[in-house]
């Protein structure tokens, strides 16, 4: 398979003659928080459990060259079984659009919610490229290969009784996590995840990451790569695996998680936190070579880092 690489950008998002103004939807007054680019996973538009609405207050606030969207954007399997998509899942949507319409070259990789876009990879879409899997490069020379992780489903499963049980666990957590914050919201408690919570818990799910992570890895250090970004199994995680990089960006279903690249050569794994309404760094990697083991940096929000570029 030939893959999609930045070093050739123009390929897939040609020069615009006529742009309109890159902070075009942000309220006056409202900090910008600059990136050369992020990747969003598994958000789940169509699907009760999206959260949207912290997406929309992220995607407010932010701004970066690239935009990456690594699978299950859209969950048309939610969509079949029952159809939902209220007014913030379309503005998630519109707004994505909206920016790649502005200049931010955003690329779609589908994953399996969202196959039904697979068979239109190397096309653009309302500006919107699509490939099957794509190679960043960063702004230090490191390639980071993206994929969604659904093809190596074959290699994780666990068994069939396992994996049959752990998609009607998985949807009863989800609803647990529903109802538990309609109680804590007005409580005034920040939403927390409780599927999350307990699949850490679960021997079975962490020795289906563990696989899942292997297989990753190893398909990355085939493809001769620096490092490999994924989603697919809603595990957010920045990590070295014998000196690649391992990021997954996690979802916006239980983690409300994201990756960053800054404009100083840093790879973050983000995590919204609804109480201070912007994202907090989680763990963050330096891209310039050798990489170094990731760093925690569990209490720092965003918007206090030197390693990000704001703007009134």
């Amino acid at each position: 398979m030939t893959l999609a690489r930045t070093q050739d950008p123009t390929a897939l998002f040609p020069p615009k003659t006529q742009r309109q103004d890159a902070g075009a939807g942000h309220a006056p007054g409202n900090k910008t928080t600059h990136y050369h680019a992020l990747w969003l996973s598994d958000i789940h538009l169509g699907c009760k459990d999206c959260k949207a609405e912290f997406l929309l207050q992220l995607l407010a606030q932010t701004q970066a060259k690239h935009i990456y969207l690594v699978g299950d954007i859209i969950d048309f399997w939610a969509l079949k079984r029952r159809i939902y998509w209220p007014e913030s899942h379309n503005q998630v949507l519109q707004r994505l659009l909206q920016l790649a319409s502005d200049g931010t070259r955003i690329l779609y990789v589908p994953g399996n919610h969202d196959e039904l876009l697979k068979p239109y990879a190397d096309l653009k879409l309302w500006d919107i490229a699509l490939a099957r899997e794509y190679i960043h490069l960063t702004s230090s020379g490191k390639q980071l290969l993206m994929v969604h992780g659904d093809q190596f489903d074959s290699q994780v499963c666990v068994g069939r009784f396992y994996a049959r049980l752990g998609d009607h666990l998985y949807d009863l957590l989800l609803f647990l996590n529903r109802k538990l914050h309609q109680v804590r919201g007005p409580l005034g408690y920040p939403y927390w995840s409780l599927a999350s919570y307990i699949k850490l818990r679960v021997g079975k799910a962490q020795e289906a990451i563990r696989r899942y992570r292997q297989a990753v890895v190893d398909y990355a250090r085939r493809q001769g790569v620096d490092g490999v970004i994924c989603g697919h199994i809603h595990q957010p995680e920045l990590s070295l695996q014998q000196e690649l990089i391992y990021a997954n960006d996690g979802d916006w279903i239980e983690n409300c998680t994201l990756l960053a690249e800054t404009n100083q050569g840093e790879l973050q794994l983000l995590r919204w936190d609804e109480a201070i309404g912007t994202t907090r760094i989680v763990s963050a990697v330096t891209l310039a070579a050798p990489c170094a083991a990731p760093h925690d940096h569990k209490s720092m929000p965003t918007q206090a880092t030197s390693t990000q570029e704001e703007v009134a």
